[in-house]
C-alpha cells in the first residue's frame, strides 16, 4: 500500500508539472472564459455593454435617451414612462418636452445627449386607446430592445385604458398581457395521455438540457485526454527501458493502478480549475443579467444528475483507464500508439455522439439498450438520468453492470499489463499474449 501510494504521488506531481498539461489548462480556462463573455465582449465593440460608449460604465438606459412628445397623450406618456421606471434594467430613458419643434430638444439631438424622440400621433377615431406613436431617429433605427420597451410598455397602458381608471393593480395588468405558455411532453402509451393532468411531471428546463450537454462533453473531452495520457506514460517508459528499473523496486500491478490513480486526481484537478472558472463567470454581473434575461435559473439545476454525473464519470474513467493502459503496456515505440489506442478513441467517440445525437430521443429503444452497454453508459445513461426519462431501477442496474465491466476489464488489463511491459519488438498478436498471459498468475 505504502508503495502504491507512492507511484500516486509521483505520478501525481509529475504530471501535474509538466508544461504540455499547465498551458492545455490555461488555455482551455481562457477559451471557457471568452466564450461566456462572448455576448458581452461583442456588445463592448459594438457601444451597447455596460462600459460601452467611451468606457463611461453608464447603464444602456443612460446611453439611450429617448424624447417622449406627449402632446394631449398626457396619461399614455405619464404610463409609459411608470412602466419604464418599473423595470430592473430599461432600454432606455425618456425626456419629456411639450412638442418636436421645442428647441431645447432640437438641441439636445444635435449635441447627440437625444437618440431621437417618440411622438404620438393625434388620435383618428373616437374612443381610440392608444394612438399610434411615430419613432424618429437622427441617424440609425431603435434597437430591438427599444421596440420592445415600447411595445410591452403601450400594450400594458391600452390594456388598462380599455378594462377603464385604476380597476386593476400592474401585475394583474401584466398577466393579462402577458401571452399564454403551451408546453407539450410525449406519452409512451395512450393509458398515461389520462393522467397527465394529475401527475405534475415536469419538463426539463434549458438550463438542464445544458447541464446534460455540458457533462456529456467534460467526461469525453476528460477521459480522451487522462487515457492518453496513461498510455503514453506506459509506452515512453517501455520505450526507454526505464520500465525494466522500476519492475526491480514496484510490481507492474503496483505500477498500473498507481499510473491510474495518480492520473485520475490530476484529471479532477482540471475539472476542478474549469468548475471555479465557470463559477467566476457566472457571478459577473453582466452574465447574471443575461442569464436572467434568457430565463435561466441557477437554482434549476438539477442536483441529481450532477451527483450521478460524478458518479459514472468516475467509473466510465476506471474502464476506460485500464483499457488505455493495457494498449500502452503492448506498445514498444511511442509512434505505434496512436494506431494501437484507436479502437478505445471510436469506442469513447460513440459512446459521445450517441448521446449528443440523441438527446431529442432519449426513449428509443436504441438508447435505452446503450445505456446498459459500459462502454456507451457514462454518456447515454446520463443523458436519460438528465432529461428524466430513467428509472432507478434502471439507473442501478447500470451501474451494476458497469462496475462488473470495471472488474472483468481490470482483471483482463491486469494480465495484459503484467505480460506486456517486458515484451520488447514488433507489436505481439493475440496469439502470444494469450501465451504470455497463461504463464502469470493474478
Amino acid at each position: 500500500m505504502n508503495r502504491l501510494g507512492t507511484v500516486i504521488g509521483f505520478t501525481f506531481r509529475q504530471k501535474a508539472r509538466t508544461k504540455s498539461f499547465v498551458i492545455t489548462t490555461l488555455v482551455l480556462a481562457l477559451l471557457i472564459t471568452i466564450g461566456m463573455n462572448l455576448p458581452y465582449l461583442i456588445s463592448l465593440f459594438k457601444g451597447e455593454g455596460m462600459g460601452g460608449a467611451g468606457g463611461s460604465g453608464k447603464s444602456a438606459a443612460e446611453h439611450h435617451r429617448l424624447g417622449l412628445i406627449a402632446g394631449s397623450r398626457t396619461e399614455i406618456a405619464d404610463q409609459l414612462e411608470q412602466f419604464t421606471k418599473a423595470q430592473s434594467n430599461p432600454a432606455a430613458t425618456w425626456v419629456r418636452y411639450d412638442n418636436a419643434q421645442a428647441p431645447a430638444m432640437q438641441q439636445a439631438l444635435k449635441d447627440g445627449e437625444l437618440q431621437g424622440y417618440v411622438e404620438f400621433a393625434q388620435p383618428t377615431a373616437t374612443g381610440e386607446a392608444i394612438p399610434k406613436v411615430e419613432y424618429v431617429s437622427v441617424e440609425k433605427a431603435p434597437s430591438p430592445a427599444v421596440i420592445t420597451l415600447l411595445q410591452t410598455g403601450l400594450q400594458e397602458a391600452k390594456v388598462k385604458a380599455m378594462i377603464g381608471g385604476n380597476a386593476l393593480t400592474r401585475e394583474q395588468v401584466r398577466e393579462i398581457s402577458t401571452p399564454v405558455t403551451v408546453d407539450s411532453r410525449e406519452v409512451n402509451s395512450p393509458s398515461e395521455a389520462g393522467h397527465a393532468a394529475g401527475t405534475g411531471d415536469k419538463e426539463a428546463s434549458m438550463i438542464n438540457y445544458g447541464l446534460v450537454y455540458v457533462l456529456m462533453i467534460l467526461f469525453f473531452t476528460s477521459s480522451m485526454m487522462t487515457g492518453n495520457m496513461i498510455a503514453s506514460e506506459v509506452t515512453s517508459e517501455k520505450s526507454s527501458r526505464i520500465m525494466e528499473i522500476l519492475i526491480t523496486s514496484v510490481s507492474p500491478l503496483t505500477q498500473m493502478f498507481g499510473k491510474i490513480i495518480g492520473i485520475f486526481l490530476v484529471g479532477l484537478m482540471q475539472i476542478a480549475v474549469f468548475a471555479a472558472v465557470v463559477c467566476t463567470n457566472l457571478m459577473l454581473p453582466h452574465n447574471s443579467v443575461i442569464l436572467s434575461s434568457a430565463g435561466l435559473d441557477l437554482s434549476q439545476l438539477n442536483t441529481t444528475v450532477l451527483g450521478f454525473g460524478l458518479v459514472f464519470y468516475i467509473l466510465g474513467y476506471f474502464l476506460y483507464a485500464v483499457l488505455f493502459a493495457a494498449v500502452g503496456s503492448i506498445v514498444s515505440r511511442t509512434e505505434e500508439l496512436g494506431q494501437a489506442v484507436m479502437p478505445i478513441t471510436m469506442l469513447s467517440l460513440a459512446a459521445f455522439y450517441i448521446g449528443i445525437f440523441n438527446i431529442a430521443a432519449p426513449d428509443t429503444m436504441f438508447v435505452k439498450v446503450a445505456g446498459y452497454i459500459p462502454f456507451f453508459s457514462p454518456t447515454v445513461m446520463l443523458l436519460r438520468i438528465g432529461l428524466e426519462r430513467a428509472s432507478l431501477l434502471e439507473i442501478w442496474l447500470s451501474l451494476a453492470i458497469l462496475v462488473a465491466s470495471i472488474l472483468f476489464f481490470g482483471w483482463l488489463a491486469a494480465k495484459i499489463y503484467r505480460t506486456g511491459v517486458l515484451m520488447y519488438g514488433k507489436r505481439p498478436s493475440f496469439k502470444e499474449l494469450r501465451k504470455a498471459m497463461k504463464a502469470y498468475k493474478i
